[in-house]
């Protein structure tokens, strides 16, 4: 790096506004009068002085000082002995005298827990392959194509032994070929950064920049990346800019002063989870910040990025009790410094890495999350529906004899489903920490559960929204999500299991296959209501449709354990319409009340159509229904 370049890069890190903060910090590879060696870098602005100290010096702080070039805090030094894979630490001399060792904020590997070291990792060795994936992928418009995300938390997908875990390129050869067989188009991992604690599953990180060792290390992890790429899968990381944990290796107090953090404790502090808050208005966090989301998606190839509580960042006093925060000087609860940061965050995201996912977990009703800033909105460009969840899901848990008294609750998203791009989530959070898994949250007895489950995914598959559901899920695992074991794989010698995973790659494939089921998922001529009144059956009905008039498809769905023959549904087609998917077919699992015949329509007006048709209404079942024929005369107007 030329001293222009050099100069550049300073003032644009202390203005909040260098995007690839990483090339200028941390450790790299460097030649300085005319040897070969690794150029540190490190912010630490209260200082008294920092050293770089490792195995190589004998952890000797007097052997390796670095130089403070600025008064803002940077330190550079350069050593020649140091290679690949040595580990290292900054010794900080604090303003109050105390010596204290650090973790660099942006190395790219570590030691493995529970050591805490640096590791000097390059990442200009790896020679990518999925150049056609990446190409594709900058004319692909996402927001009407197929998304259907896999959440994965790799050491309890499957393991070696409890806490020993599979390396990156391992999991590359068992869950790709099993993601694709599911059909799902994406993996979205829990936080695969550095952190010390297992039972965090990865949220409370201190090594930004690194990949977990647990795992492997930066090149088996962007082998991973590269093989999901090569066999058409995309890879979306869930990343935590809201807080970091307390450990004293990472960035707490950094240099002996807050840094990363506020410095006021009513802002800095997440007392609900023991963690602190980034100091949102400091331009050299924000830099930080931004230069590590892009980081993931340009030197790790990432297809999105799911943003952690996101709500936890905009708000105050969010999980705070009164007396713990303060009002902004607006007098709201708004932290007006994390809102611009967002803002700032994602316009700087977008114009990196244009056709990015930058997936918001917002769980309030906070305006426009995915709209663009110039708008007003926060410039994500999807959000989790976490109403959809949370009703969904309690209509699910409530006996199907009661539902009736809850209806709204499945048909009350249809009011706001079009206000945001929405992902449908069912994540590892609703099934741990006492909730039940996916099926034994379902009412009823052995059958019922199953039958409840496949009714609820397709009703889920149908509704406007991309989707996503945690591993697991996909078979019917009956217990919770058990951080320290991996899944039930067992389960599949069983035939309920065995057959809901074969559902959900049949309903995969019809959801891929149907343009209907996500062309038009942030539009409301996308979707209409049949009808959504008989809440006394508990049956809705519905039309999905996509941007051609071939590309429609009827979805019925009934949440009770009662089956209706001769049952009328209102069409906007005449026409002879085929039942293309069941989820009570027998080899599902279900009762086999199936609609295996045509069914025409007839011309009398029914549930605000203009004709309709009469059919078998399985029992907690849902049934996709597509018009195969027209009669002469519409085939002449079409």
């Amino acid at each position: 790096m030329n001293d222009t370049a050099l100069e550049q890069d300073i003032y644009l890190f202390h203005e909040g506004n260098l995007r690839y903060s990483y090339q200028l910090l941390g450790a790299h590879r460097d030649r300085q009068n005319g040897e070969e060696g690794i150029r540190f870098g490190v912010w630490a602005p209260n200082a008294e002085q920092v050293s770089v100290v490792g195995p190589f010096n004998d952890w000797d702080g007097r052997k390796h000082r670095m130089e403070r070039v600025n008064d803002e805090g940077l330190w550079f030094a350069f050593i020649p002995e140091v290679d690949k894979g040595m580990i290292y630490k900054y010794e900080i001399l604090t303003p109050h005298g105390h010596l204290r060792l650090k973790a660099d904020p942006y190395a790219f590997s570590s030691e493995l827990r529970p050591d805490t070291a640096s590791k000097v990792y390059p990442l200009d060795d790896y020679e990518w392959k999925d150049k056609e994936w990446m190409k594709d992928r900058q004319s692909r418009n996402i927001y009407e194509s197929p998304i259907s995300i896999y959440e994965v938390h790799l050491g309890s997908w499957k393991y070696i032994e409890p806490e020993v875990f599979y390396n990156f390129r391992e999991y590359a050869d068992m869950l790709i070929p099993y993601v694709k067989e599911m059909g799902y188009t994406h993996i979205e991992l829990l936080p695969i950064m550095e952190h010390p604690f297992d039972r965090s599953w990865g949220y409370q990180i201190t090594g930004y920049f690194a990949v977990t060792s647990r795992y492997g290390t930066p090149d088996d992890f962007k082998y991973f990346v590269d093989q999901c790429h090569q066999q058409g899968i995309g890879v979306i990381l869930d990343w935590v800019p809201g807080h970091f944990c307390k450990d004293e290796h990472g960035l707490r107090r950094f240099d002996g002063e807050a840094l990363y953090e506020y410095a006021n404790p009513s802002k800095a502090e997440k007392t609900q989870w023991g963690t602190l808050t980034f100091d949102f208005a400091r331009n050299e966090v924000q830099s930080f910040l931004i230069s590590n989301a892009i980081y993931w998606l340009k030197e790790y190839h990432l297809d999105g990025l799911r943003v952690d509580a996101v709500a936890s960042m905009l708000y105050l006093d969010f999980g705070k009790e009164d007396g713990e925060w303060e009002l902004n000087e607006y007098g709201g609860r708004e932290n007006l410094e994390a809102v611009s940061f967002i803002k700032k965050m994602n316009e700087a995201i977008f114009e990196e890495v244009p056709n990015c996912l930058m997936m918001a977990e917002e769980s309030t009703s906070w305006p426009l999350v995915s709209s663009p800033t110039y708008i007003g909105g926060l410039g994500f460009n999807y959000k989790w529906n976490m109403g959809w969840m949370n009703d969904m899901l309690k209509y699910m848990e409530t006996d199907p004899i009661h539902r009736k008294y809850h209806h709204n609750l499945i048909t009350f998203s249809l009011f706001y489903a079009f206000s945001e791009n929405f992902v449908l989530p069912i994540s590892h959070d609703e099934v741990v920490h006492g909730k039940k898994s996916l099926l034994n949250k379902m009412p009823g007895d052995y059958w019922q559960k199953f039958a409840n489950l496949r009714a609820f995914l397709a009703y889920m598959y149908a509704h406007p929204g991309k989707k996503l559901l945690f591993m697991g899920g996909e078979f019917g695992q009956f217990d919770e999500w058990k951080d320290l074991e991996d899944l039930d794989w067992e389960l599949l010698d069983y035939d309920s299991h065995a057959a809901t995973k074969r559902y959900m790659e049949q309903l995969h494939l019809l959801y891929r296959e149907m343009p209907s089921l996500w062309e038009l998922d942030h539009k409301e001529e996308g979707f209409f209501w049949i009808d959504a009144q008989n809440y006394e059956q508990s049956i809705v009905s519905f039309v999905r449709n996509g941007r051609t008039s071939q590309d429609q498809v009827i979805v019925v769905c009934n949440f009770t354990p009662e089956v209706y023959h001769d049952y009328k549904v209102g069409v906007p087609k005449q026409g002879s319409y085929k039942e293309v998917f069941s989820s009570d077919a027998e080899h599902f699992g279900g009762s086999g009340q199936i609609n295996g015949v045509g069914l025409d329509t007839v011309p009398v007006p029914w549930q605000g159509q203009d004709q309709h048709i009469t059919m078998t209404i399985p029992p907690l079942g849902v049934s996709f229904l597509k018009r195969t024929s027209a009669n002469k005369e519409e085939d002449h107007e079409e």
